[in-house]
């Protein structure tokens, strides 16, 4: 039977540090989508140039609409991240969950709340998955 293979606890401790910084810059940025998102609802120029009020409105809900997607993609970000230090409380944070082998840690270092390696990843794509 071999032998599971898992980060050390010092590599994870290096990996915590990572997402926990990750967390409170992504915490910030939520922070400021969401003032933008309340300062937008009060501040129109609905009665200063009725002429071109209709590319305002289509401009000004485009842009709530971003604002709004990216409000929603920061938060799911923030989620996978705590998620992620989950895993490393419960020492499986690194292993991928389609191949069971470390993920590399470069690919961490860059998405530190990745669950699968790249090979990982194909072999799903392969799949249709």
């Amino acid at each position: 039977m071999s032998e599971i293979v898992r980060y050390s606890d010092a590599e994870l401790e290096e990996f915590r540090s990572i997402i926990n910084e990750k967390i409170e810059a992504a915490n910030k940025d939520l922070k400021h989508l969401e003032e933008i998102f309340r300062n937008d609802s009060g501040n129109s120029t609905d009665d200063t140039s009725p002429n071109f009020k209709p590319f305002e409105d289509g401009s000004d809900s485009m842009s709530k609409e971003a604002n709004s997607q990216l409000a929603r993609r920061t938060h799911k970000f923030i989620v996978d991240l705590k998620h992620a230090l989950i895993r490393i409380e419960n020492k499986s944070y690194g292993v991928c969950r389609v191949t069971g082998k470390l993920i590399p840690k470069e690919r961490l270092r860059l998405v530190p709340h990745a669950t699968l390696s790249v090979e990982g990843k194909n072999q799903l794509a392969e799949n249709g998955r």
